[in-house]
Order: structure tokens, then C-alpha cells, then sequence
């Protein structure tokens, strides 16, 4: 790997975590694109595509809430898939080399959340003085050039000099410590596909689940097919439930149901024996 392209992969770390204006951050960041960015750099996209997308699958149930980051998908994509490809790997061993990475990237995460405080204030202070035109710095241009420095430079150098001893490690772990990788690198994606199931499988959603389960494993359908057939339910299963909903609303509009004149008390004064 070239020094330019290690400070390329570092610049695809830094939009995935950046939150630039018209970049969408949960596009970049999925390992799957970043991973095919970063093979596309390297001059393998196939490649790219293929363990980046193998590293999503841990990643399907990822949530961030509330300013916590479980994980940094987009540098175990980026450095996890740059290391397949300098390296060698196969996709399950760069992903039992990618999650650890993932972990360890949190700490450039919760040092931009930290210090990304210090612009506030400063914005805060420009505010009081009635400067509003200066806002666009503490809002957008310091905080990402801090953004770049943190991310770009442990990212490229991450890639270079780790892409350089990727294959020294690969010799050094020969043996039956490389299929403990291979292994664990191919238990992860259950690990991934189980926290999303934790989502569906719950309420109305899970006869849907096993409908789909059902479609994928006894029809010979492609997945686009698949994928067809699941978007025709979605539709029919949300037109039924809005026509539900709307049902006891135009009810209440138009006053409610009619009372039948038998269930009247003939002492009412309203009872008239006549009325349907």
C-alpha cells in the first residue's frame, strides 16, 4: 500500500464519522460502502464489496443512542477490508481482525463528543455578544477540522504501517491460531443477525418472520424475487392497518353507530317505536 493511498482510506474513515453537510453519515459509515470504497482505492473493489459486506453483518443490529457508540463500524470497514486485500485474508479472518478495531475506534469517538464541547461554548459566547455571523465556524468548520485531524491521521497510518506487518502477523499465527480467527470471524455475523432479530421478532412481526423464512428456503426465487414478494406484503399488510385505523374514526365523525329502536327503553322519551 502507497502512502496516498493509506491517506485516501483515511479520508473515507473521516466522512463516515464526519456528519459533513450533504454526506450521509449512515450511508458511508456501513462497512458495506465503506468497505467498497476502500477496495475501490486499493484497486479491488470485488474484493472490497465482498469482506466489507461480510463485516456488516455484525454490525445489522448497531444502534447509537444518546451520544454512545457501541462500536466504530466504519474503521473496522476501512482498515478490516484494507487488510484483506494487502494481506491476503480471507473474509471471515479479516473480520475476526476488524471487530477488535471496531472497539478500539471508539476512543476517536468520544474524543470528538468531548471536545466538540469546547465550540459550543465558544458559539455560546458569540452569541451573547450578538455575533451570529461567526456561528458557522463553532457549528461547522471547527469541529470538522478537528473531526479531520483525529481521524484521518490514526486511519492512514492504521492502514500504512499496519497493511506493511498484516502479513508477518498472517505467517506468525500459521497454524490453528489463524483458524481460531477463521472460526471466530465466522460466528460474528450470527452474533449480528440475532441482535436484529431481537427487533423483529416481536408483536405482529413475527409471522412475517417466519413467512419470510418459509419463502427463502422452500421457493427456488432469487432475492431480488424475494425481496419483491416482501414489498407487495409490506404494502398489503400497511393498507389493511390504515384502513383499521380509519374505520372507528369515520364512525366517531358521523356520530357512531345507529341504536336499534328494540334496544330502547320504551319509557325513554326519545323511543319511537317506527325508527330503524
Amino acid at each position: 500500500m502507497t502512502l496516498f493511498q493509506a491517506i485516501l482510506c483515511g479520508i473515507v474513515y473521516w466522512l463516515g464519522e464526519a456528519q459533513l453537510p450533504f454526506v450521509s453519515l449512515w450511508v458511508i459509515q456501513r462497512p458495506l460502502v465503506c468497505g467498497l470504497l476502500t477496495g475501490i482505492i486499493l484497486g479491488d473493489p470485488v474484493t472490497g464489496a465482498v469482506v466489507g459486506a461480510t463485516i456488516n453483518l455484525v454490525y445489522l443490529g448497531f444502534i447509537s443512542a444518546g451520544g454512545s457508540m457501541p462500536a466504530d463500524m466504519t474503521l473496522a470497514g476501512v482498515l478490516g477490508t484494507a487488510y484483506a486485500i494487502v494481506g491476503g485474508l480471507d473474509a471471515d479472518t479479516a473480520l475476526a481482525i476488524a471487530v477488535p478495531l471496531g472497539l478500539l475506534g471508539t476512543i476517536i469517538w468520544y474524543l470528538r463528543m468531548t471536545f466538540d464541547s469546547v465550540f459550543v461554548h465558544m458559539g455560546d459566547r458569540w452569541v451573547a455578544k450578538g455575533e451570529f455571523n461567526k456561528l458557522y465556524l463553532s457549528n461547522l468548520i471547527l469541529p470538522e477540522a478537528f473531526s479531520a485531524v483525529i481521524c484521518v491521521i490514526p486511519a492512514t497510518l492504521g492502514a500504512y504501517f499496519g497493511a506493511s506487518y498484516i502479513q508477518t502477523f498472517i505467517d506468525m499465527c500459521a497454524g490453528k491460531p489463524l483458524e481460531i480467527f477463521q472460526i471466530i470471524g465466522g460466528l460474528m455475523p450470527a452474533l449480528g443477525i440475532a441482535i436484529t432479530l431481537q427487533y423483529i421478532f416481536k408483536g405482529e412481526a413475527k409471522i412475517f418472520l417466519f413467512l419470510g423464512f418459509i419463502i427463502a428456503t422452500v421457493s427456488n426465487m432469487s432475492l431480488i424475487e424475494q425481496g419483491i414478494v416482501g414489498l407487495i406484503v409490506a404494502v398489503i399488510y400497511t393498507q389493511l392497518s390504515s384502513n383499521k385505523a380509519a374505520a372507528p374514526a369515520v364512525a366517531a365523525a358521523s356520530g357512531g353507530p345507529a341504536i336499534a329502536a328494540s334496544q330502547l327503553d320504551p319509557s325513554d322519551p326519545d323511543y319511537d317505536p317506527d325508527e330503524d
